[in-house]
């Protein structure tokens, strides 16, 4: 898999080049993904997203609809590539897991608003709060979704402090789920490679 730094369809493996990759390579894009996937308290993870990430998952959505026509790879990219960080941040996707189903139905109406009281909080500088799901609204009067989309926007001097060795704090500060987790070295290193 090549990184371009644009996902096109250019860029993108045939199918049948993208099955042999496939055998070779899955279980370091899981080690990557798995890496980068933060959990925050009980029931939240936040999977920090990366070209490797949403490559892989554009690919493996072509290989499993078996999508080859130019309009359909162009609907994934157009799907994926959002999430793929621009240099100045950082993009996640968030799920909220309970697996009770009464008990998640309770606590997603307990939770609306939770995706805009997401934060990273680089040391040493002023949180920074998620801008959430800017391709469509995810919650109603009801309830929250499980699953939101977040981008972090780094001034200059997060990001170069982020590259430095800072610490970084995830956070939340829901009433209903605060919680905050420092950012494990080995997973703040992948995720410093997204700053430039």
């Amino acid at each position: 898999m090549q990184l371009t730094g644009k996902i096109t369809p250019e860029s993108l493996m045939t199918l049948e080049a993208y099955s042999k990759w496939r055998k070779a390579h899955q279980r370091e894009v899981i080690a990557h993904r798995k890496l980068r996937s933060v959990p925050l308290g009980e029931h939240v993870t936040v999977q920090f997203e990366s070209e490797i990430s949403m490559r892989y998952q554009i690919q493996e959505m072509l290989r499993i609809e078996k999508i080859f026509e130019e309009e359909g790879i162009r609907s994934e990219i157009d799907a994926y590539a959002p999430l793929v960080p621009d240099g100045g941040n950082w993009k996640a996707t968030m799920m909220i897991e309970y697996p009770d189903e009464n008990e998640r139905r309770r606590e997603l109406a307990r939770l609306i608003g939770i995706e805009d009281r997401m934060f990273v909080e680089v040391e040493g500088h002023e949180r920074v709060y998620a801008i959430a799901d800017e391709d469509l609204p995810r919650e109603n009067e009801e309830k929250t979704s499980s699953v939101h989309f977040l981008r972090f926007e780094l001034a200059p001097a997060m990001r170069a402090a982020v590259k430095a060795g800072a610490a970084v704090k995830l956070g939340c500060d829901h009433t209903n789920y605060p919680a905050h987790v420092s950012i494990a070295p080995e997973a703040l290193a992948s995720l410093a490679s997204d700053l430039r």
